[in-house]
């Protein structure tokens, strides 16, 4: 009994004087381990008898019990103290300034689509959507493409199975899929912002995928002085108010007759200058009367219904009107040009 309380003092002592976890596992492991001086006690129950041996073991018991919570006690201390420590050492100053860290913006390309939309939508068109993957039926034939038409040519457009599917090349299928789904006896207005794939080398100007914006018109009595004031609203939305329009004569297998339609310069006034290649005019879409074959392909009857049909480039638009020089930033993600698109779109 007088060593059982001898260690107890001792371990106790010992306890107290540790000032680091370390240095209490290490106690524990030295006291309470299978080979430590509180277990060998054990061995000395199989030399007592009776009332003797009972009284040891429950004080045996009470030791170990003791110690234990003594070690908790002070393993969980100090392990509060290293914690209040570390808090005290990481403990932010809120008036210090912050640090600037570096983000994106949106994106200048969605930004041009949304203000077209917005544009088309308050004059009554409506906005759809259609599969990227298309059939060659609506993407070319419906359209006045034959089989045997340049644009059909492999190096052109992306094929997925055989030549009946393919990646379409423009947004015009969609068109062709409203004009049949309307029966053939209903005015259209729409356009259709999407994604478009074609096999073009990417480079400043080119890429194998592009944002077209397409729209079309059907109606009855419709001429080209309607697309003509139609194109005037969205380049003056676009450009400014001072900005003048033109079309110049062009051919398109799905229109008849087919324009170019340019915008008078906005960098040099119509002047001439590199922009605009010294003429004082910026090609920026094309467009025409929609062909009679479209019409009829499309189950509409050329005799009665007529229309217009324009497309934009999303990446053309954007580049032009906010200075940028390669279609290859619009699918970047690297902070140090996207974070420009913030100072862009407030000027």
């Amino acid at each position: 009994m007088q060593d059982m309380q001898s260690l107890k003092e001792e371990v106790l002592q010992k306890l107290a004087e540790a000032k680091t976890l370390k240095e209490v596992n290490e106690l524990k492991v030295l006291y309470m381990s299978k080979k430590g001086p509180v277990n060998s006690l054990n061995m000395m129950l199989k030399d007592l008898e009776g009332e003797e041996k009972k009284n040891f073991g429950k004080n045996l018991n009470e030791l170990k019990v003791c110690l234990e919570e003594n070690f908790k006690e002070k393993i969980t201390k100090l392990e509060q103290e290293e914690i209040d420590k570390k808090l005290k050492a990481e403990s932010i100053d809120i008036t210090l300034p912050a640090t600037k860290i570096k983000h994106g913006a949106p994106n200048i390309l969605e930004k041009i689509i949304e203000e077209v939309e917005s544009v088309f939508m308050s004059m009554g068109y409506d906005v759809v959507d259609g599969p990227e993957i298309e059939e060659d039926h609506y993407n070319f034939e419906l359209l006045n493409i034959p089989k045997g038409h340049p644009a059909r040519d492999a190096q052109d457009t992306f094929y997925v199975k055989d030549e009946d599917y393919l990646l379409r090349s423009q947004t015009s299928p969609v068109q062709a899929r409203v004009m049949l789904s309307s029966g053939g006896d209903k005015p259209i207005r729409m356009i259709c912002p999407g994604k478009t794939y074609r096999r073009d080398a990417d480079d400043a100007t080119h890429s194998h995928q592009f944002m077209q914006i397409e729209g079309l018109l059907v109606d009855k009595n419709v001429s080209l002085s309607d697309l003509k004031g139609t194109f005037d609203v969205i380049a003056k939305h676009l450009f400014g108010e001072d900005c003048e329009t033109r079309f110049r004569p062009s051919y398109y297998q799905f229109t008849e007759p087919s324009v170019e339609t340019d915008i008078s310069c906005f960098a040099c006034k119509g002047k001439g200058c590199s922009l605009c290649k010294n003429t004082g005019w910026i090609t920026v879409s094309g467009a025409g009367i929609v062909h009679p074959n479209v019409l009829r392909n499309c189950g509409y009857d050329p005799e009665v219904w007529t229309g217009f049909a324009f497309g934009f480039g999303a990446e053309r638009l954007a580049m032009l009107k906010y200075g940028i020089n390669d279609i290859r930033t619009f699918y970047q993600t690297d902070l140090r040009e996207v974070e420009n698109f913030d100072r862009r779109e407030e000027e």
